[in-house]
């Protein structure tokens, strides 16, 4: 782990090299309004994350058991070693675990020593998941994903684009489960413009990098080759099932 923080850290010192010290990350004025559908994908988006989102250090849960007020934990912490404290069955491993996999868990392990209990679990705040952001940004990095997180938030939090940036051309990095690697490009200036449909605004998963790249002679291929970059992924992506 040392080793991969410290090339973390040092292609992050070389990618501050590349950025200018000019910035935007206003919103425009003239943002088309919030439509019900897009309430109704921003809401998808939502239950997507607490739906899929893998446990790890650091993040808070609540374990309820119904009618059972001193088997009820209302705010657990997830220790440096995955697991939480529970009073009837000690410390219960949840790293990697999805909320519905942690009810199903509980309710089996607490059938053991209870008639038929009634479990449910919440996300009470998220701390383990990580995303890059490389390029052309004030702050280029590493941010944690507490909440769901689109591309224009992610750059946001890494102080915007800037000058220098190609707004028309992120790119998302995104590892799948069979090894491969998935490229998604995202056009962040019809956004700012309030030009695109909602689901431009690509949602984060864990692990993802995001790549502004340079709007004269530095791209995407340009970062993939920085020594160190591997370890970079490697890094944002611990934890990541």
């Amino acid at each position: 782990m040392n080793r991969n923080i410290y090339a973390a850290a040092a292609l992050i010192a070389l990618a501050c090299a590349l950025r200018s010290p000019q910035v935007f990350a206003q919103t425009p004025a003239s943002a088309a309004p919030q439509t019900a559908a897009d309430d109704q994908l921003f809401k998808g988006i939502y239950q997507e994350f607490y739906e899929t989102y893998r446990l790890g250090p650091g993040d808070e849960v609540a374990i309820r058991v119904t009618g059972q007020p001193d088997y009820t934990v209302e705010r657990a912490k997830v220790s440096p070693t995955g697991s939480v404290y529970h009073p009837l069955l000690g410390d219960v491993e949840v790293a990697g675990m999805t909320i519905p996999r942690l009810i199903e868990r509980m309710t089996k392990e607490l059938s053991e020593y209870l008639k038929d209990p009634k479990v449910s679990a919440a996300l009470l705040e998220a701390n383990s998941a990580k995303i890059g952001v490389l390029g052309d940004v004030l702050h280029p990095g590493i941010v944690v994903m507490n909440k769901p997180m689109s591309v224009l938030e992610a750059i946001t939090a890494s102080g915007g684009i800037a000058d220098t940036g190609d707004k028309s051309g992120v790119i998302v990095l995104r590892a799948l489960r069979d090894g491969s690697a998935q490229t998604l490009k995202v056009n962040v200036k019809r956004i700012l413009e309030g030009k695109s449909r909602p689901e431009e605004n690509i949602g984060l998963q864990a692990g993802d990098t995001v790549i502004v790249n340079g709007n004269t002679k530095k791209k995407v291929s340009y970062i993939l080759s920085m020594a160190g970059f591997g370890s970079f992924l490697s890094f944002i992506s611990v934890g990541r099932r």
